[in-house]
């Protein structure tokens, strides 16, 4: 049995001298090769290597790392071909080192090969984002290195107080200090609000196709560090309502179309999240089943919005349109995307929500912020959809090419075929939560939310027209951080005023949002 890594990052150092067609052949059989080699893989195996006061563990399976390799890898091998048009070596072999860093962290059996694993998943986006090479994407990437290498600091600062404290390096018995700071490390790559603003800072800056790879494997290995560490922990639970509240609030007032996508992903996390803080058997199941889900349907929406924006190099909804006689192919992928994320029965989101809206049933407040995700969630799809792909524009472009259209007519089917079939799942879920979902009152509570919001859009439809406006975040306040810190270095008698307000401002946002989590866990 291989490691799955090993696969990729030997696949990396190959790419280096392939050219031309057989690099392109080669591109697909290192996934085509590791997804035939989640067939043999088992549950319970580990490679074991002892060391004087702890152990080593770089590869330790079970049914929790074994369903999230099984999606990693077949989700890796349809953007490999979604991409294959990219000339840039550089890009391939950053994409393979990606994909294998995200494999790493999900069989590492212990901190020190976790933590390995998790900084290369750090850098490895990083390099990526640069490699669009542009103003937008190398600020965008250092800002995206410095978010995360900050939050590994402090993973790094907990995995060594656990060690100190217990003696073991094994991903089990956090307590105390360790507990918090390793939580709030994971917090960085989950998209912990307000640690989210990396997300879409860099994803919308990347090169399109580097942004369809982005948004699968960050944000879900780090779901899968909580799944693994914290479930059960209620205030993760309610980050997970916030998230998705604060995710499509936001999504909701964006103008660029993969700024719009990227903070969905933050919203669609809260499921996960929500599901995993939760802690029962069927709100892990279903916060894991969300990954699946979404990783397809996101990975397909980001894909549709590529495929538009290499044919008519507009990324601004304003600037779309007009795509469904020209592009009818990329425009029903999108459609089907659009109706999986929005939960419409017989899509395959539909299933891992009203799984988690189970799990959610004692959890009232809870619940509610999930179910106004929902509606908000689809009123920013119908204004996906309609402005960018459906309303009546005269274009000039075809259809994108096969390698495109391809992968996303696959990921399309896998997303109808796990909304038809939703029982497909359950046998390689942890706890095989099995739940019916096709009930008169499970179908009824989705088409209300469903109406109610699709009601919305069309009464609404001018208030949420593209406007071209930059939508500030919670990043503004950190640069104006960094800037004011900067500036007190440079000058110190102008700035030291500035830099003191601009602390004290942070330090009341970070203030207010510890007493926000504080309020909620005691309510709940």
């Amino acid at each position: 049995m291989i490691h799955p890594t090993l696969g990729f990052f030997a696949g990396a150092a190959l790419l280096l001298f392939l050219k031309g067609g057989t690099r392109k052949i080669f591109l697909i059989l290192v996934p085509l090769a590791a997804l035939a080699g989640t067939l043999f893989t088992r549950a319970n195996v580990e490679w074991f290597f002892p060391f004087p006061g702890f152990s080593i563990i770089p590869f330790q399976a079970d049914s929790l790392s074994l369903f999230v390799e099984r999606i990693f890898v077949l989700i890796a091998l349809l953007i490999i071909l979604y991409s294959l048009h990219v000339e840039q070596r550089a890009y391939h072999i950053a994409s393979f080192l990606y994909i294998g860093s995200s494999l790493g962290v999900i069989f590492a059996g212990d901190f020190i090969t976790f933590f390995i694993f998790w900084e290369m998943l750090s850098i490895t986006p990083a390099i990526l984002i640069w490699l669009k090479r542009d103003e937008g994407s190398l600020g965008a990437g250092f800002r995206y290195l410095l978010m995360h290498l900050a939050g590994g600091g402090i993973m790094l600062v907990g995995i060594l107080l656990h060690f100190s404290a217990t003696g073991s390096m094994a991903i089990a018995g956090l307590t105390g200090l360790p507990f918090a700071l390793i939580l709030t490390a994971i917090g960085f790559k989950a998209a912990f609000i307000p640690l989210h603003t990396w997300l879409p800072d860099a994803y919308p800056k990347a090169s399109f196709t580097a942004s369809v790879l982005l948004s699968v494997f960050t944000t879900k290995a780090a779901v899968y560090a909580l799944a693994r560490s914290f479930p059960g922990v209620e205030v993760v639970a309610y980050m997970g309502g916030v998230m998705g509240l604060y995710g499509v609030t936001l999504a909701l007032r964006q103008s660029n179309a993969r700024k719009l996508l990227s903070y969905h992903i933050i919203s669609q996390v809260g499921y996960m999240v929500a599901g995993i803080g939760i802690g029962t058997p069927m709100g892990i199941d279903g916060g894991l089943s969300h990954v699946w889900n979404h990783i397809l349907y996101k990975a397909l929406l980001f894909m549709c919005i590529g495929a538009a924006i290499y044919r008519t190099d507009k990324h601004d909804l304003a600037e779309l349109g007009g795509l469904l006689k020209k592009m009818p192919i990329t425009t029903a992928a999108c459609i089907i995307g659009a109706l999986s994320i929005s939960g419409v029965p017989l899509f395959n989101g539909f299933v891992s929500k009203a799984m988690i809206y189970e799990a959610a049933q004692n959890h009232a407040v809870l619940y509610w912020m999930l179910k106004l995700t929902a509606a908000g969630t689809f009123l920013s799809f119908c204004k996906f959809t309609y402005f960018g792909f459906l309303r009546k524009k005269e274009v000039q472009v075809r259809e994108a090419p096969l390698t495109m259209t391809i992968p996303m007519v696959i990921v399309a089917s896998l997303c109808i075929l796990g909304g038809v079939y939703p029982d497909l799942l359950t046998d390689i879920l942890p706890y095989q939560s099995a739940l019916r979902v096709f009930t008169p009152a499970k179908l009824l509570d989705a088409m209300l939310v469903l109406g109610v919001a699709g009601a919305a859009f069309i009464a609404g439809m001018r208030l949420l027209a593209p406007h071209g406006r930059e939508t500030r975040d919670f990043d503004c306040l950190y640069r104006r951080a960094a800037r004011g810190f900067l500036g007190l270095w440079s000058n110190p008698s102008a700035m030291a005023v500035r830099s003191l307000e601009s602390a004290l401002l942070l330090v009341a946002v970070m203030l207010s949002f510890f007493l926000l989590y504080v309020a909620i866990s005691f309510l709940a």
